[in-house]
């Protein structure tokens, strides 16, 4: 084989370049995604969940891709009719998704099109990324290779910054950084919108400028089929590549388990760990639906929804928050959906609206069963009745007033046409509760997702991980000074550690740049360091294959801590309180350091080997 001829730096920039725009877009994703799906109404113990479909895509496509491009050639490349597709419906997509509880749809409903559009946008984003590391490879000699993904790496960092820090600075023009229930604010969906439109330059940019050579040259610098249509007819399945693949493919997989890991229960639970920790945002109690006891208060049968209706259609529990049925006043019960306090010298007060106790800035601002003092004032019944003289006032529930055996209905409501608010139910479930007094709400402790303070720490993420990608750049900068690779993967990924463990402790807002600087730093030897690595083993014509496969190694840990994120914050938690996400931090820290124990594995390939 003929060897690589040294190309420019600018010739390596752009091969890498369209990465910034495509970076842009897992950015926005890595921010906001459990943002999203908490404000459309997720439970936190679920939250991992939702980030299984990004690496099950990843693992599914991206193998795909690389094979198959292998043996593609056409008019515009081997590698970048996957990057035109992929780019082409990611920036659809990215147009829907934070959309998806704009639609007047059920919570179930908005989220299953959050998890459609999910699947598809990192689908897109997997196909338009494979691209870039193939194409390094390709074309790249062993003495670049660790100048071009380093290229890579900043360029990714560079797009990291940009689409993290996107709803932080709409924010500061002027867009709303807050929204009705289950609806994404317009920080969030213009910052997609906006991402979506640089990603699209970005790819323009990529096709003008990168000429991939045709498969002779190819076949002279890499080794494999001279020509298109021997790539097509080579017998290597994906099983018989892995049977082959070199030591290097597995030992540095090992150590990417742990890091990809970690990563995961990053982008799942940094949201919620400094929303609790440095911002104080307020608890809501979120009812799941009515626990039915024995006299001797031993569970029955849990009646779960998020709306339950009794059978006069009368709702008890509306989109997983208790329903007034009116309030007692002097120890009389009067009916009512609205009630508003009016007092001497002050504004009107607003009790109760729609039959659900008012709120300031998402939070509730009256308790059931709580006495309230009407300091001299009178309250103003649905609007026309007027209630003077009364001393004790307080709100109660429906599910108090409901006695002796009752019929409930379990169900989703929704409309089509948030204008017009007419309601549909959707899967409607009847169910029989034989002593009403005996009944419960079943409800947990969970971060206020309305409340300003959420919303913020929010916004802060993008800050944090744009602060996380400015520490990338600087250590990518360090690594190539290191003269061992495996002494400043180990380093790397033992601060990145030390990193995620203060992120769960510190309880200072700006203490968090120190934990996300060193969490760069992992982030930049594993960015640089595997496909460096890995790449100088492997030879011959099924390069793109092998980079497909080894994205297992980044895909097959994320689904690994999807499933088991809810279960072991589950095992941390206590009932009755906020679910700690701030120890998964502590748990993603502890990968870390076993990610860097298992460098040690690592034999690197020795290019004078190949002389021997």
């Amino acid at each position: 084989m003929k060897t690589k001829p040294d190309l420019g730096f600018w010739k390596l920039w752009n091969l890498s370049f369209g990465f910034f725009g495509v970076q842009i877009a897992y950015a926005l994703q890595s921010a906001n995604v459990s943002r999203i799906f908490a404000t459309l109404g997720a439970d936190p113990h679920d939250l991992s969940y939702f980030w299984i479909l990004p690496p099950l895509m990843g693992l599914i496509v991206q193998p795909i891709v690389g094979t198959a491009s292998d043996k593609t050639w056409c008019r515009f490349g081997r590698r970048l009719p996957y990057l035109i597709f992929g780019a082409l419906v990611a920036i659809i997509v990215m147009c829907l998704l934070p959309n998806a509880g704009s639609f007047g749809l059920a919570v179930s409903s908005a989220i299953i099109v959050g998890l459609i559009a999910l699947m598809l946008l990192d689908t897109s984003i997997n196909m338009a990324m494979q691209p870039f590391k193939m194409l390094v490879g390709d074309m790249v000699n062993e003495k670049q290779k660790g100048l071009a993904y380093s290229i890579q790496s900043f360029l990714c960092n560079a797009g990291s910054i940009v689409g993290y820090v996107f709803p932080f600075l709409l924010t500061w023009i002027g867009f709303q950084n807050t929204a009705a229930e289950g609806v994404i604010p317009q920080t969030v969906i213009f910052s997609f919108y906006i991402g979506a439109a640089i990603l699209l330059i970005c790819v323009v940019y990529s096709l003008a400028k990168i000429k991939e050579w045709p498969p002779q040259t190819y076949a002279e610098y890499n080794g494999g089929p001279a020509t298109a249509d021997e790539g097509k007819k080579s017998k290597d399945n994906l099983f018989t590549l892995l049977v082959k693949a070199p030591s290097t493919f597995w030992t540095v997989g090992l150590v990417q388990f742990f890091c990809w890991f970690a990563f995961l229960f990053m982008w799942t639970y940094t949201n919620g760990t400094i929303a609790s920790t440095c911002f104080d945002t307020p608890s809501i109690e979120r009812i799941h639906g009515i626990n039915e006891y024995d006299s001797n208060h031993k569970l029955i049968a849990s009646h779960n929804a998020k709306y339950i209706l009794d059978a006069d259609s009368t709702l008890i529990i509306k989109q997983g928050k208790a329903v007034a049925a009116g309030f007692m006043a002097d120890s009389v019960f009067y009916n009512a959906d609205m009630i508003e306090l009016v007092r001497p010298n002050m504004p009107t007060d607003t009790l109760l609206i729609n039959g659900m106790i008012a709120t300031v800035n998402g939070n509730p601002k009256y308790e059931f069963d709580q006495p309230i003092d009407l300091k001299g004032g009178f309250l103003v019944i649905n609007h026309n009745q007027h209630l003077e003289g009364v001393k004790d006032i307080k709100i109660v529930s429906h599910l108090s007033r409901m006695v002796g055996p009752q019929d409930i209905l379990l169900c989703d409501i929704y409309t089509h046409d948030p204008r017009t608010g007419e309601l549909y139910l959707d899967g409607v479930d009847a169910a029989h509760i034989q002593d009403a007094q005996q009944a419960e709400y079943n409800s947990t402790l969970e971060l206020n997702t309305e409340s300003k303070q959420y919303n913020a720490a929010g916004n802060w993420v993008g800050i944090l991980f744009a602060v996380q990608a400015i520490g990338s750049v600087l250590w990518a900068v360090c690594l190539p000074m290191f003269r061992s690779r495996k002494f400043s993967y180990t380093l790397s990924l033992l601060l990145g550690a030390a990193g995620f463990i203060t992120a769960g402790i510190f309880t200072n807002q700006y203490m968090l740049f120190i934990s996300f600087v060193l969490i760069g730093c992992a982030w930049a030897a594993m960015l640089a360091w595997p496909f460096t690595i890995l790449t100088n083993s492997l030879k011959g014509g099924n390069i793109g294959a092998y980079l497909g496969l080894f994205n297992c190694s980044i895909c097959i840990p994320q689904i690994v801590a999807a499933l088991l994120g809810g279960v072991i914050l589950a095992a941390l938690s206590t009932p009755g309180q906020i679910a700690p996400q701030y120890m998964m931090m502590v748990v993603a820290g502890i990968s870390l350091v076993i990610g860097a124990i298992c460098v040690v594995f690592i034999k690197e390939h020795n290019p004078s080997d190949d002389n021997k």
